[in-house]
């Protein structure tokens, strides 16, 4: 029974479930984040965001809101996985170096967790268990 978790290979199965996981989870979690900011948009009041990298509050929410709803829902589903983490790789590193710049490594860790689970997305990709399996199965 020890050797098989001292073993240095892998069950392809145990992955994709494993990737199956993590995208629907870290997807959610990102939501939390994301669907608030979402409904900035609809509030009667003037937009009101951080601009961390000068493009404008409106912009800048825009961005965060594609990137933290838009993108965790197709990580949700696993459809252009690898495409999806991009935006979200570059809003947590804005959030992680800029945003939080100035504050202690405890106010920086939940972005740079996200962050890698967002590396780890884009290396591995969505898995067996997701939209982008069944649409290129055969590719």
């Amino acid at each position: 029974m020890l050797r098989n978790f001292l073993k240095i290979t892998f069950n392809p199965l145990h992955l994709d479930i494993l990737l199956l996981i993590l995208r629907v989870l870290v997807a959610l979690f990102m939501l939390v984040h994301g669907v608030p900011k979402l409904m900035k948009f609809f509030a009667n009041e003037p937009v009101k965001f951080a601009d961390p990298i000068g493009i404008g509050q409106f912009a800048t929410l825009l961005l965060t809101v594609f990137s933290e709803v838009i993108c965790s829902f197709l990580i949700f589903i696993g459809l252009a996985t690898r495409l999806a983490v991009i935006p979200l790789i570059i809003t947590m590193l804005v959030a992680a170096l800029i945003v939080h710049s100035g504050d202690s490594f405890g106010n920086k860790e939940a972005s740079l967790q996200y962050l890698l689970v967002y590396i780890t997305l884009f290396v591995l990709g969505s898995g067996k268990y997701s939209s982008d399996a069944l649409l290129f199965k055969n590719d």
